[in-house]
């Protein structure tokens, strides 16, 4: 009985304060997640962009103004292209746990010798690599279509991480929450698109009243794609020191919460 309880005792942690190689093949699974259905997760979000600057550009036309001394089309790729980034980040994040959780299969990451730590960069990274490979052949292809300016490779890597980041940690948040896909699509409909449409993708948000103009200013959205546009166009419609701020703040308070949840078990644990 002696050695038999010794042959199946519970071990100790034996790789120090972070399991660096647990995270990464986290990492690496949901990295895979995405790229075994490669032509719905990267190519469907750059045909949808290259749909909205079609159809968009053909009703209004390149001509129609410039809007913060760019072009129409100039101004409107980077919107389309942070938009896309942000849809995808949050679905990534979202369907990992949603899947995991119709399958049965989430107990195999409670179970692991990973801590709630681990397990969030890993899943919200995730997210954020689908969100930048994305963008990257988004801008490729932009280039090839229109003539997008680079004003700073900088300011459109920080916001592209920090816009995926936040939306990568909604989207864990909504994947403990939700119990079928019905409660993630009220948080897409309801949350994300309606705040992604209203934050200056199609519009400079100088044309508002200055009701509309104070409520955008406050919506983090906006700070993602005005931010991300800053790095093209080098012209922004508010603060870009403040928005780094903001979406710096944004992005650690949602990670706590994320991180908080799924360390208390929140849904997942009975």
């Amino acid at each position: 009985m002696v050695e038999l309880q010794n042959k199946y005792k519970i071990g100790i942690r034996r790789f120090g304060l972070i399991n660096w190689i647990g995270a990464l093949n986290l990492y690496l699974k949901e990295v895979n997640r995405f790229f075994v259905v490669w032509a719905q997760t990267l190519l469907s979000p750059l045909i949808s962009s290259l749909l909205f600057l079609s159809v968009l550009s053909l009703a209004l036309g390149n001509d129609r103004g410039n809007v913060l001394g760019y072009s129409f089309i100039s101004f409107l790729a980077p919107g389309l292209i942070v938009m896309s980034l942000i849809g995808q980040s949050f679905s990534h994040s979202v369907s990992s746990f949603m899947i995991s959780k119709m399958q049965g299969n989430i107990v195999d990451m409670l179970y692991a010798p990973l801590s709630a730590i681990e397990v969030t960069f890993a899943i919200i990274l995730a997210a954020v690599t689908r969100s930048l490979i994305i963008a990257i052949i988004s801008i490729a292809v932009f280039s090839i279509i229109i003539d997008l300016n680079f004003y700073n490779i900088f300011m459109i890597f920080i916001f592209g991480f920090l816009s995926s980041f936040i939306l990568g940690s909604l989207g864990f948040i909504t994947g403990l929450w939700a119990e079928k896909f019905d409660h993630t699509a009220t948080i897409t409909n309801f949350v994300i698109t309606p705040l992604s449409f209203l934050s200056g993708v199609f519009y400079s948000i100088d044309n508002l009243p200055v009701f509309f103009k104070t409520i955008s200013l406050i919506n983090p959205f906006f700070y993602m794609i005005d931010g991300f546009r800053y790095g093209f166009l080098g012209s922004s419609d508010g603060s870009i020191k403040f928005g780094l701020i903001y979406l710096s703040v944004i992005s650690l308070v949602t990670w706590f919460v994320a991180f908080y949840l799924f360390k208390k078990g929140y849904k997942i644990k009975s």
